[in-house]
């Protein structure tokens, strides 16, 4: 799944009239690129959340064919944060874990072997070192288990994921947000996760956006 439906405001003007997933990289979409990944990772079947300006989204992507996988859309006509828009996904997801990808974050990682991944507990993060604008960090990361609390510098999660539908068994339509979800699982280890210590980047900003521009063309 790839969370595509942000209203892009930190991207202003570039999303007046643009969805930010449509912003262009080398003259591609961010989202084409972002399938393309996951395509060449192994994986052919693919769901897309959208509420802003999102036809777009459909019109460019499509059913998927011409990326050579199938694509189906999960449109949202109310902000239904990150969690809120995975669980009315959910009924497309099917029973089995899948990867869950931010739409605005890029990193040089090969999916292949997440794919590959056997989930023990109910989620696994990719955690990355901490941007300048999230010093903090977001969880902690020991012997594979990802925790709130911890010793050490914690890490910050880097939108990329892998969820299994059991994780929101007791939630119920709406509005939510996914971290107390996860939160709520760390507490009896249900989360597992690694380090990627290659190329990562938030795309929430212009300057951001250029600066992916300029990577990619390296």
């Amino acid at each position: 799944m790839i969370l595509a439906a942000g209203l892009g405001t930190r991207m202003r003007p570039l999303t007046n009239n643009t969805p930010k997933p449509m912003l262009l990289v080398g003259g591609k979409p961010l989202i084409a690129r972002q399938v393309e990944k996951l395509v060449a990772s192994g994986i052919n079947q693919i769901v897309i959340n959208h509420a802003y300006l999102g036809e777009q989204i459909e019109a460019y992507l499509g059913n998927g064919e011409k990326f050579n996988c199938h694509i189906q859309y999960s449109q949202e006509l109310e902000p239904l944060e990150t969690g809120g828009g995975i669980f009315k996904a959910l009924p497309l997801l099917g029973d089995e874990p899948f990867l869950l990808v931010n739409g605005d974050v890029w990193l040089d990682m090969d999916y292949r072997h997440l794919v590959s991944h056997s989930l023990v507990g109910l989620a696994h993060l990719v955690l990355v070192a901490n941007p300048d604008f999230n010093a903090g960090g977001d969880f902690y990361l020991k012997d594979k288990v990802v925790t709130v609390e911890g010793q050490g510098d914690a890490l910050t999660f880097s939108g990329i994921s892998i969820l299994h539908p059991q994780l929101f068994e007791q939630c119920e339509a709406g509005t939510f947000k996914l971290a107390p979800i996860l939160k709520n699982a760390m507490k009896t280890k249900q989360v597992t996760g690694e380090q990627y210590c290659g190329y990562w980047l938030d795309v929430g900003t212009p300057e951001r956006l250029q600066e992916l521009i300029t990577h990619t063309e390296n």
